[in-house]
């Protein structure tokens, strides 16, 4: 790939199915560097395969598409040029669509009653004589802020919007004219998130923080919510579970099955402080929805039952699906994210640990982020990533395990020529313990044998993965006749829940051990050809903290980019949107001196005198996550220490600048990355 070639990232949302499970419609969008925005538009392909997509709608900005349970309508969001999303139906056999809502701030998730006469969906709410259309937000009032939580990075502040649960009716022959009133199901100053019908289609589950301590934890409930027609004003959500009590479970997604006899959740356990997130790995839990209907005044009379091994898998949080009698679930495995058809009638008294391990439906190197599934379980659609594809939707048959690609979403890309494979790659740590990653060489033809420049890659998290999917990144540098280093060390998701917490205390230590393992294997391989003297390494997020690190301990890279890194963890605390609870949970506090010498050894920023290294800093001007105050203090620490350094900074970006910035900012970011590199690490 080149910078250009980002326009050329053509992913697929979650898809959804229609109801006789004959038809895709999936939303595809792309970067779009002439408008500075994201584009795209629903398409419907034959589940079968038997013919290519074709487009549904042709709006700006067309997302998160659902069918209406008698398939007739698609209801789906579309973002005017510069405008917030509204919500749309349009008839599943072409036409023109209809608005349906006109939020301030726009709206999200849209789902059908099971009647489908009404749709529920989320807006944020904002507060009077805030987030004024062409108003002056300097003239608004001061924030009176009370609680850890007002922020997050990517939203902003959220105390003065708090995201609530709406519904709409859906006009019986939908004609245009003047939009139907929407009635609001939840108020307060808490989000409510992840909603599904109930099946009777008078309540609604969702995922909430409503116990006394939500401010002081991390924990969230399975709530029920009261959608019945003709209740005046807001209902208040119950719980399902029991947060307020004993449960020390953070609720991420919740599916009634299709009988209501069930509730499926997808949650992590929290610990007894109700912030031990640390590779808390996220699990499939089942509740006996009547009883805990019938008992929603004493949430803690049924509990929810864990039905996976809390050691060993870690399920992708929001992917969840019912497919006849078995349960739909994606677990994070070694790089890919594979697909689980679990078992739904496993007794209540199994231990986790000894329950049916399911059946792989689509199996590594596949990266799966949606899926969809007939009610009979008959037909399921994903969307995945793969080596060759930013993403695609493909049908699988759960009785034969035979999958059928239905889109080539990154087929322009591929026939750039500028697409490099990847190679899987093993190494052993200093003791014994086994590293994987991967590594991606320049093409020989254009750049020659070799021996080639390397640059080590370190991701973010650090309780995340590098996958087996196309990665722009990777190949940007490749392209550019760089060999690529990049792997999953201790810290790292994926692998199991004592690697993840293999680092907790201990920033700095066997991470560190674990990727110099990877790039001393892979330049010791004399087939990869990779020059020993001419190294780099760069990392964004906890992979600027391990490469700002590295530079403290070492003087072997000729060249460091160091991005939106968390760097001081002592600032961190009072600046990040999260430091109230990361920093202290994975490295420790300074509240007394021995604390504080622990806290420093794993510090960048105690070291930051033995930096030598030739580092370019980068970070967002918005980043809430890891504050632009750490890439500002670090490079002027190295500049007044005379290390070659430079600063770019991003406006109006936050911490997903390189996944979701704006199309412009992301070929501008790989401009500066390749001069930098072009400069201190030349080809």
């Amino acid at each position: 790939m080149i910078p250009a070639d980002v326009a050329l990232l053509r992913t697929p949302g979650v898809p959804t199915l229609s109801p006789d499970g004959t038809t895709v419609v999936m939303s595809v969008t792309s970067p779009d560097p002439e408008t500075d925005e994201y584009t795209g538009q629903l398409w419907r392909v034959p589940a079968d395969g038997s013919a290519p997509p074709t487009r549904l709608t042709r709006g700006h900005r067309d997302t998160s598409p659902t069918y209406s349970p008698d398939g007739r309508w698609v209801a789906f969001l579309r973002a005017e040029v510069k405008g917030k999303p509204q919500l749309h139906v349009v008839e599943a056999t072409g036409g023109e669509p209809v608005r349906l809502t006109d939020a301030p701030l726009g709206v999200s998730e849209p789902r059908f009653s099971p009647d489908g006469t009404r749709v529920a969906y989320l807006a944020r709410v904002p507060a009077d004589d805030r987030y004024v259309a062409g108003g002056d937000p300097g003239a608004e009032p001061p924030r009176h802020i009370t609680t850890f939580r007002y922020r997050g990075d990517g939203v902003g502040f959220v105390r003065d919007r708090p995201q609530q649960l709406f519904l709409v009716d859906v006009p019986r022959d939908a004609l245009p004219g003047d939009l139907p009133e929407p009635v609001a199901l939840t108020a307060g100053d808490t989000d409510v998130g992840a909603h599904r019908w109930l099946p009777d289609g008078d309540h609604l589950v969702a995922v909430t923080a409503v116990h006394e301590s939500r401010e002081d934890d991390l924990l969230r409930d399975a709530v029920v919510v009261d959608a019945r027609p003709g209740t005046d004003g807001p209902r208040t959500p119950r719980p399902l579970t029991d947060a307020g009590g004993t449960s020390t479970l953070a609720v991420d997604t919740v599916l009634p099955s299709h009988d209501g006899r069930t509730l499926w959740m997808l949650a992590s356990d929290q610990g007894p402080t109700g912030l031990e997130f640390v590779a808390s790995q996220t699990g499939l839990f089942v509740l006996d929805l009547p009883a805990a209907l019938a008992s929603a005044d004493d949430a803690g009379s049924t509990r929810p039952q864990r039905r996976t091994d809390v050691d060993a898998v870690d399920l992708l949080p929001g992917l969840l699906a019912v497919a006849g009698d078995e349960v739909l679930v994606a677990d994070q495995r070694r790089g890919a994210v594979v697909l689980v058809a679990l078992p739904s009638d496993v007794a209540p008294d199994v231990d986790p640990g000894d329950a049916p391990a399911g059946r792989v439906l689509v199996d590594s190197p596949a990266v799966v982020h949606g899926v969809a599934a007939s009610s009979d379980g008959s037909r399921v659609v994903v969307a995945a990533a793969g080596p060759d594809s930013a993403g695609d939707v493909l049908a699988v048959d759960p009785a034969s395990g035979t999958t059928t690609r239905l889109t080539d979403l990154s087929a322009d890309l591929r026939a750039t020529g500028r697409v490099r494979p990847t190679r899987e790659l093993t190494a052993t740590a200093p003791d014994g313990y086994p590293v994987h990653g991967w590594v991606a060489l320049p093409d020989a033809e254009r750049h020659g044998a070799g021996p080639h420049p390397v640059i080590l890659m370190i991701h973010g998290g650090p309780y995340a993965q590098y996958t087996h999917a196309l990665f722009d990144e990777v190949q940007v540098l490749a392209e550019a006749g760089y060999a690529v280093v990049l792997g999953n060390p201790r810290g790292s998701a994926g692998y199991g829940r004592s690697h993840g917490t293999a680092i907790q205390r201990g920033f700095g230590t066997v991470d560190t051990d674990d990727v110099l393992a990877l790039l001393d294997a892979a330049i010791a391989d004399p087939s990869l050809a990779l020059d020993p003297e001419r190294t780099g390494v760069m990392g964004g997020s906890y992979g600027g903290y391990l490469t700002a690190w590295l530079t403290t301990r070492t003087q072997r890279f000729r060249a460091a980019i160091v991005e939106r890194g968390f760097l001081d963890p002592v600032s961190f605390v009072g600046s990040s949107d999260i430091g109230w609870f990361f920093g202290l949970q994975y490295l420790g506090d300074h509240d007394t001196p021995d604390a504080a010498q622990a806290l420093a050894a794993q510090s960048p920023m105690a070291h930051v005198g033995e930096v030598r290294t030739p580092t370019l800093v980068i970070h967002s001007e918005n980043d809430w996550r890891c504050p632009v105050e750490q890439g500002q203090r670090w490079f002027v620490e190295l500049k007044r220490r005379g290390v070659d350094t430079e600063l770019l900074l991003f406006p109006g970006e936050g911490h997903e600048l390189t996944r979701s910035g704006r199309p412009r900012h992301r070929v501008q970011r790989f401009e500066h990355v390749l001069r930098w590199w072009a400069t201190h690490l030349p080809v």
